[in-house]
C-alpha cells in the first residue's frame, strides 16, 4: 500500500484509449464530415445548379430555333352543282393540309438587361459558394464542438478511475479494520456509500459519453454503433486578437458575405427594369415546306416552299407609370440590402467581442484551475498518506478526495468552455481550420 498515491497519479496521467478500439483523429472526423454528410452533400448539389445555370442562353443572349410540324386532315361527304349542270357527289373525300419547317427568333438588344441578367446569375453562383462555406463551417464547427465534449468525458473518466480507485482503497482499508475491531461498521457503511456514489457518477457519465459518440457518428454519417475513441489533448490557441478577428470577419464572414453578394444581385435587379426604358429589337427567319391535297376543283394538289424574314422594334411610351413605380421599388430594395450589410456587421463584430470576453475569462479560468487541481492533487497524496497512518478521519479523507474531483471537473471543463470559445470565434471570423 505504501506505493498506493503512485498508481493513483498513475492514472490520472494515463491516456483513457480502449483495447481494440480505433482512435479517431480530428482531422479524420472533419474530412470525413465533409466527404458524407448529408447537409453538405445537398449544398453542393446546389452550387452545381447554380453553376449550370450561369449560360449565355439562360441570360437570354442566344437566338431561339424551333422546329414546327402542322399536319390537318379532313374527310367528308360532300356534293357539288357545277355551272353546267353537272353534280358531283364524293363520299369519304380527304383533304390535306401539311406544313413543316424551322424558324429562328433572336432578341439583339433588350436595353442591356441581357447582360445584367448574366452578372445576376454570376452572382448567384457566388452567394451558393458561399452559403455552402457558411453551412462547412457550421458542420465542421459542430465536429469540433462534439469531439471535444468526447475528450473532456473521455478526461472525466479517467479521473474518475482514479477517484474509484481512492474510494475501494479506503473501503478495504475500513473493512480490514473493521475485522481487527479498531474501526465501527459506520465507517464501513460510509466508506461504501461513497464508493457507490462515485462509481454511480461513473455509469452516468459514461451514458453521456456513449451518447455523445452516437452524435458523432450521426455527423459522420455512420452507423450509430460504430465504436471508436478519441485523441486525449485539448489544445488552447491563446494567440487570437480581437482587432484580427474583427478584421478577418469584414473579409471571411460566410454571413456578411452573403449580404454582400445579395446588394450585388440586387443591382443588377435594377438594372434589368431600367432597360424597360430602352427600345427592344428582334429578328426572326424561318423556312417553311407546304403542301396540300383535296379532290375538288382543278387544282387537287399543290406543293412549295417559302422563306420569310424580318425584324420587330418596340418601345415603351407609356404603361400607367408602372416602369417608374419598378424602378423605385427595386431602389428601395437596393437601399434595404445595404441595411442589411450594416445590420450583420454591427451583429458580427457584437458577437466577436462577446466572445472574446468570455475567451480571456476563460483563459483566466484555464490558468487558475490548472494551478488549483496541483493543489488539490498535492493535498489528496498527503491526506492519503495520513489516513494510511492513522492521523486523519475518513470524513477528512473524503473530504480531500471531494475536493479533487472538484478540482478535475473544474479544469477539465475550463479547458472544454475556452475551447468552445475560441472555436465559435474563429467560426464568425471565418478562420476556421478544416
Amino acid at each position: 500500500m505504501k506505493n498506493f498515491k503512485y498508481i493513483v497519479v498513475f492514472l490520472i496521467g494515463l491516456p483513457f484509449f480502449a483495447v481494440g478500439q480505433t482512435v479517431l483523429t480530428l482531422e479524420e472526423a472533419i474530412a470525413i464530415t465533409l466527404e458524407n454528410n448529408f447537409d453538405l452533400r445537398i449544398a453542393k448539389n446546389e452550387v452545381k445548379i447554380n453553376e449550370e445555370n450561369v449560360s449565355l442562353g439562360n441570360a437570354g443572349m442566344l437566338p431561339r430555333v424551333n422546329g414546327v410540324v402542322t399536319n390537318n386532315n379532313t374527310i367528308l361527304n360532300t356534293k357539288q352543282t357545277q355551272s353546267n349542270g353537272n353534280e358531283i357527289e364524293i363520299d369519304g373525300a380527304k383533304n390535306l393540309n401539311l406544313n413543316y419547317g424551322v424558324g429562328l427568333e433572336w432578341t439583339i438588344f433588350d436595353g442591356f438587361s441581357m447582360f445584367a441578367r448574366h452578372n445576376q446569375l454570376k452572382e448567384i453562383q457566388k452567394l451558393g459558394e458561399t452559403e455552402l462555406k457558411l453551412n462547412v463551417l457550421a458542420k465542421v464547427s459542430e465536429v469540433y464542438d462534439t469531439y471535444y465534449i468526447l475528450v473532456n468525458q473521455q478526461h472525466l473518466i479517467r479521473s474518475l478511475d482514479s477517484i474509484i480507485a481512492v474510494s475501494e482503497f479506503r473501503l478495504k482499508t475500513a473493512q480490514t479494520r473493521f475485522t481487527i475491531g479498531k474501526a465501527s461498521k459506520l465507517e464501513v457503511l460510509n466508506a461504501e456509500v461513497d464508493y457507490n456514489a462515485d462509481v454511480s457518477a461513473k455509469i452516468r457519465l459514461k451514458e453521456q459519453y456513449a451518447i455523445s459518440k452516437i452524435a458523432l457518428n450521426q455527423l459522420l454519417v455512420r452507423p450509430s454503433e460504430t465504436d471508436f475513441t478519441v485523441t486525449d489533448v485539448i489544445l488552447i490557441d491563446e494567440t487570437l486578437k480581437l482587432t484580427d478577428l474583427l478584421g478577418l470577419a469584414q473579409e471571411q464572414n460566410p454571413e456578411l458575405q452573403i449580404q454582400y453578394i445579395n446588394k450585388k444581385i440586387q443591382e443588377y435587379e435594377l438594372k434589368q427594369v431600367k432597360a424597360a426604358r430602352y427600345p427592344s429589337l428582334s429578328l426572326s427567319t424561318g423556312y417553311n415546306f407546304i403542301r396540300s391535297e383535296s379532290p375538288f376543283g382543278f387544282i387537287t394538289q399543290t406543293s412549295g416552299q417559302n422563306f420569310n424574314y424580318g425584324f420587330t422594334a418596340s418601345i415603351n411610351i407609356f404603361d400607367g407609370f408602372n416602369q417608374n413605380r419598378n424602378e423605385r421599388t427595386s431602389k428601395i430594395q437596393l437601399e434595404n440590402t445595404q441595411l442589411q450589410i450594416d445590420r450583420q456587421k454591427q451583429a458580427v463584430n457584437a458577437q466577436i467581442s462577446s466572445f472574446y470576453q468570455s475567451y480571456l475569462s476563460n483563459l483566466a479560468l484555464l490558468e487558475m484551475e490548472q494551478k488549483n487541481e496541483k493543489i488539490a492533487r498535492q493535498n489528496l497524496e498527503i491526506t492519503l498518506d495520513k489516513f494510511k497512518i492513522g492521523t486523519i478521519s475518513p470524513v477528512e479523507f473524503r473530504t480531500a478526495q471531494v475536493n479533487y474531483a472538484n478540482a478535475v471537473i473544474r479544469l477539465t471543463n475550463a479547458e472544454l468552455l475556452t475551447k468552445q470559445t475560441e472555436i465559435s470565434l474563429k467560426e464568425i471570423a471565418g478562420n476556421l481550420s478544416f
